[in-house]
């Protein structure tokens, strides 16, 4: 089998730097001669991600399921280009994944195995960085508020179902930490994951 790229996605509470990082490490990989590139949920570009934006932005109402339900559609939308990029051999970062769909939905008191049911199937990444701070330093952070799920019990709700989800190829990483430390960390993980996927076929959510 040809060597593919690894799969490595950056999960976390808002405001966590998942963003920022997401995009360092990719910059930082590829200066290292890595063929590397961002992608990140929800993708507001397309027609799922376009009515998602409008509900985070607070511009409409939808019932939890039915916004749960646009979440994991548009991470279908794109798990075929995903699969096609993997296999040519690009190392993919992941801003959210479905961890965060199922983190925020079952934060809402939706049952933990519904939410994980519209995600089963779809890719599974080969790592996953949880990035975790205090709730007091999260919302010190700029903009918190701004979007919808932005409140302090929702946040510690997530944390909580957040570390119900993790399993073995989970790494938690303290942002609180530099923002140099961080990144210096998250390559140093990503790098030695992209050496050991090599021939190893893909595997699938739950």
């Amino acid at each position: 089998m040809n060597s593919r790229g690894a799969f490595i996605v950056l999960e976390g509470c808002d405001r966590s730097g998942k963003t920022t990082q997401s995009q360092k490490l990719v910059e930082k990989l590829q200066e290292d001669g890595v063929d590397a590139k961002l992608i990140k949920f929800p993708d507001r570009n397309t027609e799922c991600g376009k009515m998602i934006d409008e509900y985070l932005r607070k511009k409409n109402r939808l019932s939890d399921q039915g916004i749960h339900l646009l979440f994991a559609a548009n991470r279908w939308e794109a798990n075929e280009q995903i699969e096609e990029t993997l296999k040519r051999g690009t190392t993919l970062i992941c801003d959210r994944y479905s961890f965060s769909g199922v983190a925020f939905s079952a934060a809402k008191g939706l049952s933990l195995e519904w939410c994980k049911s519209p995600e089963a199937g779809l890719i599974k990444p080969d790592l996953v960085f949880l990035l975790t701070l205090p709730i007091e330093a999260i919302m010190k952070r700029g903009g918190f508020g701004d979007e919808r799920y932005e409140k302090k019990s929702m946040q510690e709700k997530v944390i909580q179902m957040y570390k119900l989800l993790k399993e073995d190829y989970w790494m938690q990483i303290d942002a609180d930490n530099s923002e140099e430390d961080v990144l210096n960390t998250l390559y140093e993980k990503s790098q030695k994951i992209i050496a050991e996927v090599g021939g190893k076929p893909l595997e699938h959510l739950w």
